[in-house]
């Protein structure tokens, strides 16, 4: 950090009431997280000391009957005497430690981990890294960002929603937490007033509503409960502009709002873009509660220290499901993936009764792309569903190409002249910057008589998904110059992207193909009249006419996976090794979603001023998984996160809308073109099922102690164990990633055989079920026993036997079904990647 920023940010910190010691003059210091071996608030009850684990499940797995899995009071969540405790033990520490040096304490971790987020150097670092009472000394890094139709497609209305009586009480008494870039609370999606029914605070939430000069009291209503923010690991780095970026919960970004709505938001709100009405909008969940916790930013992004004291203050206010859009730039380092302080945050989240949803990101669609990596949070995948705004441009060879753009079409049935933005230049024009000129994002360079009731043809490249460049800048121009539509085309010497669909106000599209825009610029070179001699265009021969793209078309196939959404397998371990651990877990609609959209938001230019706007992303299958777990906690409010994440596990779709296998986009160039059948390694378990999920039959269960064992079953893993859990690791409790009691079983290694049990538990009345099973190549399976009849509240173990029948070490996949004679249906993915069946060194 540079000297020149600490007055400015001196300023800042003492605006926003936070405490200095000393001064700071270090320019290597840095945010460290900082764990201790004491144990947290979470796993401590009552006033006397007594630690006491809660909703774990035993070692031999024990009846869904058996867990215990209530929250703790308010009371004793607050922590009492014990979190107070907790924070004058840190603050001594630190004193102790660091006596008579300068440091500024950013954090105080004590519900969900014992720790804080400090600002020192890295001597400083080292000095407590020796401490007997440290555990962990992390250096803090940063994270990212990862509906009118969707409930429809999932089929809420006449399903999931009915189970739960309505719409209007789909989700009530839930709350959520959404940890993102904030809200915009003046938002019809966000309102208690559309609410006709009862509607009272949750009583075990106790968070509370910030208020601000942008976030002013009232901000927070029956719907929307609870709003944080959280920024000080970016204040140290000077990088936070408390106007720019908001200091308060308000969503100056539209991501957050966004997510929010997709969750949660109300039924029924008109969605209206740029004098367009697209139907009405409704989150999964429209009766749950928001508590929002703002810790990323437009301008920035976020860092975990800001994120885990957002995860923290969420657990400890009493949300009941955990919505993360967010997801680490890096793979973190060390001896596995998830020992870093945002999963062990999220650990101890799910030890504490709450069902914890992320994105699984956007960087597909290569194999080992996940940055959502722990069995214990829920990581989701995004897919295209059935709804496509297509419009056309029919050339004047009758060549017809479609593209994207919500907008009307060109008048009547005539054909209009094409022009490109740089043949319509000024003859006295500078063209220093062709590329601006080309994108059409100023029209004083441009020759009105030329484009006067023409279409005219823009491209588009990278800038615009730098901000440098706007489809809603190039409409002002086209507008500006009287334009009969325009046309976006795909720059060929520049990195492909996709735009998202627009809003337009006047007749147009964007053509999201490369081979389409080469083929429109073919046609209108080929059409263009040159002098002979001095080969300027005397003739604009090129004519098009532009269908619109208002109404939605429903016949897609879908679900697909999408190009950029993260695949498996798992990485274990920055090397990158395999895990026994399948993700992601599922699928859910991700690709051009509308939701609601901040009337300040900035993220995307061509939705800036609108109140919806349509965004792909990880980031916004997440929320339907959050919303639509809601929905379970609602029926089983009794559920573990585990029970949550089976009943949605195993009875996702395999199929898609027109009975085909799910396929799964292949390439981010021009991904339409290349597809297959997705793997459990594009789409988990499958495409999110909600009506299903409500009526499981069967659960999987598995519990805190379940994956502190499964944590010990890492080699050289036990100290690191104990410094984050206060767990000891014996020799008897460790377990691998496939044996735990997951709906899926993943093997990375399969060294001649392996032997794997699950345990099943019966939430319904008593049925008779049948198993069947399809085996990975390279692999024998068996799977005992073969059918069994098994009572309301009981449990029944499987042993799943697996052979290697060949060396290979390409993946494989099976899959095993049990049958239900009532209609229940529980499906198990089985993957295995390597398959050593000799010796032999040979593989396939």
């Amino acid at each position: 950090m540079k000297k020149g920023v600490y007055g400015p940010l001196f300023l800042l910190i003492s605006l926003l009431g936070l405490k200095i010691d000393g001064g700071f003059c270090q320019d290597d210091a840095a945010v460290y997280i900082v764990t201790l071996k004491q144990a947290p608030a979470v796993h401590y009850f009552g006033e006397n000391g007594e630690m006491k684990l809660s909703g774990s499940r035993r070692a031999n797995h024990g009846g869904f009957g058996s867990l215990d899995t209530s929250k703790p009071s308010n009371n004793s969540r607050a922590g009492g005497n014990y979190s107070t405790f907790v924070i004058r033990f840190q603050n001594s520490l630190l004193r102790r430690t660091l006596r008579g040096e300068n440091y500024l304490k950013l954090y105080g971790y004590h519900y969900l981990i014992n720790g804080f987020a400090v600002f020192i150097t890295p001597q400083q670092a080292d000095k407590l890294s020796k401490r007997r009472e440290v555990a962990n000394v992390v250096l803090d890094f940063s994270v990212r960002v990862a509906t009118t139709h969707t409930p429809e497609f999932l089929g809420l209305p006449q399903g999931a929603w009915l189970q739960e009586g309505g719409p209007e009480y789909a989700g009530k008494g839930i709350v959520i937490g959404v940890i993102d870039t904030g809200i915009d609370p003046t938002h019809p999606s966000f309102l208690d007033v559309l609410s006709g029914t009862d509607y009272p605070v949750p009583a075990h939430y106790s968070g509370v509503c910030e208020v601000a000069n942008d976030f002013p009291s009232g901000s927070c209503n029956r719907k929307l409960i609870g709003a944080r923010h959280f920024a000080e690991s970016a204040i140290t780095r000077g990088i936070f502009n408390a106007s720019r970026d908001h200091a308060s919960p308000f969503d100056g970004s539209g991501h957050g709002t966004h997510t929010t709505s997709i969750a949660a938001g109300n039924h029924g709100v008109p969605v209206n873009v740029s004098g367009h009405h697209f139907g009405n909008a409704s989150g999964m969940a429209p009766h749950a509660h928001i508590a929002v916790y703002k810790a990323l930013y437009k301008t920035f992004g976020g860092f975990a220290a800001d994120v885990v004291a957002a995860i923290d203050q969420a657990a400890q206010d009493g949300v009941d499901i955990i919505s993360l859009s967010i997801t680490p730039n890096r793979v973190p380092p060390g001896l596995a993936v998830y020992f870093n302080p945002l999963d062990m945050a999220l650990l101890s989240a799910v030890k504490a009764g709450i069902f914890v949803v992320q994105a699984a990101g956007n960087t597909g669609p290569s194999p080992k792309s996940m940055y959502s990596f722990s069995p214990w949070i829920f990581s989701v995948g995004a897919s295209a569903h059935d709804r496509v705004y297509r419009n056309f441009i029919v050339l004047g060879n009758n060549a017809t190409i479609s593209g994207f753009g919500l907008a009307p079409g060109t008048d009547g049935e005539s054909m209009y002249t094409l022009i490109t933005a740089a043949h319509a230049a000024k003859n006295d024009s500078e063209r220093d910057n062709d590329l601006y000129l080309g994108e059409c994002q100023d029209p004083s360079p441009l020759n009105r008589d030329l484009v006067n009731g023409s279409i005219l043809i823009c491209s588009y490249s990278i800038r615009y998904l730098l901000g440098l460049s706007s489809v809603k800048q190039a409409l002002e121009t086209a507008k500006n110059l009287s334009a009969a539509g325009i046309l976006f085309y795909m720059d060929a010497f520049i990195l492909q992207f996709q735009l998202n669909p627009t809003p337009m106000d006047i007749p147009g599209l964007i053509i999201p193909s490369p081979i389409d825009s080469k083929a429109i610029l073919q046609y209108y070179n080929a059409s263009l009249v040159r002098d002979g001699a001095s080969n300027a265009i005397v003739k604009f021969g090129g004519i098009a006419r532009i269908f619109g793209g208002l109404e939605a078309n429903y016949s897609n196939s879908a679900p697909k996976v999408m190009y950029y959404s993260a695949r498996g397998p798992d990485p274990e371990d920055s090397s990158v090794a395999n895990a026994d651990i399948m993700k992601p877990n599922l699928i859910a609609p991700g690709n051009f979603i509308w939701g609601a959209w901040s009337s300040l938001g900035t993220d995307s230019a061509e939705f800036q001023g609108e109140s919806f706007a349509m965004i792909s992303g990880t980031s916004m299958a997440a929320p339907h998984v959050a919303g639509l777990a809601a929905l379970i906690k609602q029926k089983f409010p009794s559920f573990s996160p585990s029970a949550i994440a089976s009943a949605l596990s195993t009875t996702a779709a395999l199929y898609d809308n027109q009975g085909r296998p799910i396929m799964s986009e292949r390439t981010y160039s021009n991904p339409d073109s290349f597809e297959s059948p997705a793997t459990p390694f594009d789409m988990g378990s499958g495409f999110v099922n909600a009506t299903a999920a409500l009526d499981p039959g069967l659960i999987f269960d598995a519990g805190y102690d379940d994956f502190v064992s499964f944590l010990c079953g890492i080699n050289g893993s036990a100290s690191v164990v104990l410094n984050y859990t206060g767990s000891y690791c014996g020799a008897s409790s460790a377990m691998t990633g496939a044996d735990l009691n997951l709906p899926s079983i993943t093997v990375a290694v399969l060294n001649r055989s392996r032997t794997i049990t699950r345990i099943v538990t019966n939430i319904d009345g008593d049925e008779a079920y049948r198993v069947s099973f399809s085996a990975p190549f390279a692999v024998s399976l068996s799977v005992a026993p073969t059918q069994f009849s098994i009572a309301k509240g009981a449990t029944q173990s499987l042993t799943v036997s697996l052979t290697a029948t060949m060396n290979s070490s390409l993946p494989s996949f099976g899959r095993i079904g049990l049958y239900g004679c009532s209609g229940h249906t529980a499906m198990i993915p089985l993957s295995v990647i390597e398959k050593i069946a000799s010796n032999l060194t040979d593989t396939s």
